[in-house]
């Protein structure tokens, strides 16, 4: 076998991940780069309305892509450049979720994908602050400067998968996966007429509805705790979040019992304080991953920065990577 695969980024216009409006992808053939594309693209017509919060996060906006081809017709060029080879992504859910919900509203059939998750392994194989894209790139010898451009992510993340596996002494994405005991994942073929993704059918209510993006309630100043569900045992093993304890900080735009909800569906243990037990720590109140460096932080974050200097391994997401984490409406 060879290191052999492809690595992809999306960026969304808007809350719905079926909303692309750029990707990037990069081939390895015997972990190396090898081959590299882009494109702009409109969103599929009905969602293509771009929210501010994403354009502030990727800088593309409607007239950029107002005379690029949609989704829809870049989708053959896409799935021609992939071929049979395994994806791999930073957050794959979230990469997998915007094919398939980007399929489903353009009508349009799509092969399955064999691929993996470069948050899942880095967790396995580094002991980092926080898992986002720019950190592991850096530890993996391949630092950012432009992160949320669709190909910088994309060869950011080839060059992460190309790390780990040199560091498990793997020859193949597969390998790499079971010498570090996580699932690879496996998204199933579309056709029109095949029922419709969750986050498909909200999109669609939303529309139905006359709104043009995922309408939030106002939450109170303090955010309730709420209840700790149950995690679902029977999720996708090979889900970031499976296995972890989540604990959630500051102020969310979904409400603390939604976040927990959503948490336990993908087979994560929730709670309402830090302790020895928690694996991962979510911040709201517009935190990103570089506050580290600057203190801003909650009470709970500064617990967990004590707990990771004590030795214990817990990564701090902000919102938005949890978004994507439970492959929901976020922006990409």
């Amino acid at each position: 076998m060879a290191l052999d695969f492809t690595s992809i980024d999306f960026e969304t216009a808007n809350g719905f991940r079926g909303s692309a409006c750029s990707v990037g992808l990069s081939k390895v053939r015997n972990g190396k780069i090898i081959e590299e594309v882009s494109w702009l693209m409109r969103p599929p017509a009905g969602f293509d309305h771009f929210d501010p919060r994403n354009t502030m996060i990727h800088h593309i906006t409607s007239e950029m892509v107002a005379d690029a081809p949609r989704f829809g017709e870049l989708f053959i060029p896409m799935a021609n450049f992939i071929g049979n080879d395994t994806l791999v992504a930073h957050n794959a859910a979230f990469d997998l979720g915007v094919i398939r919900s980007a399929l489903e509203v353009s009508e349009l059939s799509g092969p399955a994908y064999d691929y993996a998750c470069t948050v899942k392994m880095a967790r396995k194989t580094y002991e980092l602050s926080s898992y986002s894209l720019p950190f592991v790139a850096e530890e993996a010898g391949s630092p950012m400067v432009n992160h949320h451009d669709a190909l910088a992510d994309a060869h950011a993340c080839a060059a992460i998968m190309v790390d780990i596996a040199h560091r498990q002494a793997a020859d193949s994405v597969v390998a790499a996966a079971e010498k570090l005991k996580v699932k690879m994942g496996f998204a199933q073929a579309y056709a029109p007429g095949d029922e419709l993704s969750k986050a498909t059918r909200d999109a669609q209510g939303w529309a139905a509805r006359g709104n043009s993006v995922p309408v939030q309630p106002d939450w109170a100043a303090w955010p309730q705790e709420g209840n700790d569900p149950e995690p679902n045992l029977e999720a996708d093993p090979a889900h970031p979040l499976y296995g972890e304890t989540v604990v959630f900080t500051g102020n969310l735009n979904i409400s603390r019992q939604v976040a927990k909800d959503r948490a336990a569906e993908r087979g994560a243990t929730t709670a309402s304080r830090v302790t020895k037990a928690t694996t991962v720590l979510v911040v709201g109140d517009g935190f990103v991953p570089e506050d580290l460096a600057n203190g801003r932080l909650t009470g709970k974050a500064k617990r967990v920065l004590r707990l990771q200097e004590a030795g214990q391994r817990v990564a701090i997401l902000a919102e938005g990577e949890f978004l994507q984490l439970i492959d929901g409406f976020s922006a990409a």
